[in-house]
C-alpha cells in the first residue's frame, strides 16, 4: 500500500536509505486514478517490496513539496534515490513506463 506523504513527512521520507516513488495528485483528477492504482499495484508487487518506498501525495492539501518540485500538472510521479530526484513522468501511463522509470533508480 502506498504511503499517504505530507509536506512534513515529505523531506524525510525522500532522504531514507530506499528508493522513493511520489505520485503527485488530486482528487478531481481522472488521469490521476488510473496512476494511482498502478502505484498501489506496485507498491503490492514482491519485487519491490522491501526495495522501495511508494507514496502519494494530494497536491490540494499540500503545496511545499509541489511547489519545490514544480509540479504543474497532476498526476505527476518523481521518483527519488538517496535523496536526489532522478526521473519524473508527468501524464497518465500504463504500467510498464512506470517499472523502466523504476528499474532505472534500483
Amino acid at each position: 500500500m502506498a504511503l499517504q506523504i505530507t509536506d512534513e513527512s515529505f523531506e524525510k521520507l525522500i532522504s531514507g536509505n530506499k528508493p522513493v516513488v511520489v505520485d503527485f495528485w488530486a482528487e478531481w483528477c481522472g488521469p490521476c486514478k488510473m496512476i494511482g492504482s498502478t502505484i498501489e499495484e506496485l507498491a503490492e508487487d514482491e519485487k519491490y517490496k522491501d526495495k522501495v518506498i511508494f507514496g502519494e501525495m494530494n497536491v490540494d492539501e499540500n503545496d511545499e513539496a509541489p511547489g519545490e518540485y514544480h509540479i504543474r500538472s497532476v498526476p505527476t510521479v518523481l521518483f527519488f534515490k538517496d535523496g536526489e530526484l532522478k526521473e519524473k513522468h508527468i501524464g497518465a501511463a500504463p504500467k510498464r513506463i512506470l517499472e523502466e522509470k523504476l528499474k532505472a533508480i534500483l
